[in-house]
């Protein structure tokens, strides 16, 4: 069952300009995005920087106002709610950062960092400091961080304590802002581990951000492919990474490194610039970078067409 329906959705931010600052355009950050997330499971969307991915979580996470379309929450539209039902739902949702040292106040401890989530939901326990050093072992962090600042800590510890503070209000949705990223390598394998075995444990649902094919390919259960603001490809993980069918999903693919020295891999070559945002091309976007664009590809914008015998799969591509 569906917990997560994103429909239609758009966010444009106006371009200012000139001596009064008036509108003179729009940056089309994420363009017409629909997907569901069954409870449980993890959503991987991937792309390069600047593709929308990063927008789209902060608009399901209801921290940017939608230009136009949905999201839907455990049956409740989340630009309909009140401030206090806002309130309410952010419990039920949370969100784990790309930085795990900006996203943590640096004047305050641990113990001060854990504790204020509590205070703001009007949390109550008997033993809030037994909690929250359950909280802080659950993460593989021991009881004496408490009384330390984030700067103390290293990258992947602080990102533990970022993970404690989203699981502290009990959340059924994380969203996952690239969350291994800013990590050294050694260090991303231990906090995806930590994310999949929270997930079995506490039932959790992920949208995971990142621009890593293979690190997506991990985690996730369904991915969607975004290319300027728009998902272009969308499918079960395994399915996606074995047939793969539109030319932006297959280029980014035949990037990922493989541990096979001798494996034999045509590798794609994009030419050309990102176009902007601003002023997205016309018909499929991906057509002044795509090596088959034909001329029906600068006319007409391709919908979603599922693949042959797989609904599931979808591909915007005129020759899919």
């Amino acid at each position: 069952m569906a917990i997560l329906h994103v429909r239609r959705l758009k966010k444009y931010f106006p371009v200012l300009g000139g001596v009064f600052l008036r509108r003179t355009g729009w940056v089309h950050a994420v363009d017409d995005v629909s997907f569901s997330v069954e409870k449980g499971k993890t959503f991987g969307l991937v792309g390069e920087s600047g593709c929308g991915k990063t927008t789209l979580g902060r608009c399901i996470m209801g921290l940017y106002d939608l230009t136009q379309g949905s999201v839907t929450v455990q049956g409740q539209s989340i630009s309909r709610l009140t401030a206090f039902q806002k309130k309410k739902l952010a419990t039920h949702l949370q969100m784990i950062f790309q930085d795990p040292y900006e996203s943590l106040n640096p004047r305050q401890t641990v113990q001060q960092i854990l504790e204020e989530k509590y205070k703001i939901h009007g949390h109550h326990s008997t033993d809030l400091s037994r909690e929250i050093r359950q909280l802080l072992s659950r993460v593989g962090l021991s009881a004496d961080s408490l009384s330390r600042y984030p700067h103390e800590f290293s990258g992947g510890q602080r990102q533990r304590i970022g993970i404690a503070r989203a699981v502290s209000m009990h959340p059924e949705i994380i969203i996952c802002d690239e969350p291994v990223s800013a990590l050294d390598v050694s260090v991303q394998s231990k906090i995806l581990n930590l994310l999949l075995e929270l997930q079995q444990t506490l039932g959790l649902t992920y949208v995971f951000v990142s621009h890593d094919l293979s690190v997506v390919r991990h985690v996730s259960d369904r991915i969607g492919v975004m290319y300027l603001g728009k998902i272009v490809e969308m499918g079960d993980a395994q399915d996606i990474y074995a047939h793969a069918r539109h030319p932006y999903t297959r280029a980014l693919l035949s990037a990922v490194p493989v541990p096979d020295p001798d494996a034999q891999r045509q590798r794609v070559i994009l030419t050309g610039e990102v176009p902007s945002v601003e002023n997205p091309p016309s018909g499929c976007r991906f057509h002044t970078r795509c090596p088959h664009a034909a001329p029906i590809c600068r006319r007409e914008p391709p919908p979603l067409i599922h693949r042959r015998h797989d609904p599931r799969h979808v591909a915007a591509c005129h020759f899919f």
